[in-house]
């Protein structure tokens, strides 16, 4: 065996021939039917989820507009009832006043009425004795 010079000259070394082959064995065509199919399948699925997106985007957006109505009809409720309160402490005030006993006094002095005193005032027992 003779030692391999792998930086010496070589000889340009010509292609291997590439066998040919013979016809290639008969396979029944692949039916175009079957392709349609598969495609027709590919499609039916995209719009089906197309479908199911669009269709629970639509639910949030109904959702959102039904929560942003209820917060409409809420802050409206909130406005009324600050109102009728602050109606309601217009009425207490009022009536406070027309109780208060100076008033009173006033207008029992118009109507000719006057105080009794300590001496005359005396005090009924209404319990049944039996």
């Amino acid at each position: 065996m003779a030692a391999v010079d792998w930086f010496a000259h070589a000889e340009v070394a010509e292609p291997a021939p590439i066998p040919r082959r013979s016809k290639p064995a008969a396979r029944p065509a692949r039916p175009v039917r079957s392709q349609r199919r598969h495609a027709r399948r590919r499609v039916r699925a995209h719009i089906l989820w197309m479908s199911l997106f669009a269709t629970l985007l639509a639910g949030v957006v109904a959702v959102n507009v039904a929560v942003l109505r209820a917060h409409v009809a809420v802050t409206r409720l909130d406005q009324q009832r600050a109102q009728l309160q602050a109606q309601n402490q217009a009425l207490a005030s009022e009536l406070s006043a027309a109780s208060s006993a100076p008033r009173i006094e006033a207008a029992a002095r118009r109507l000719g009425m006057v105080q009794a005193t300590a001496a005359d005032t005396s005090y009924l027992d209404l319990t049944p004795h039996g």
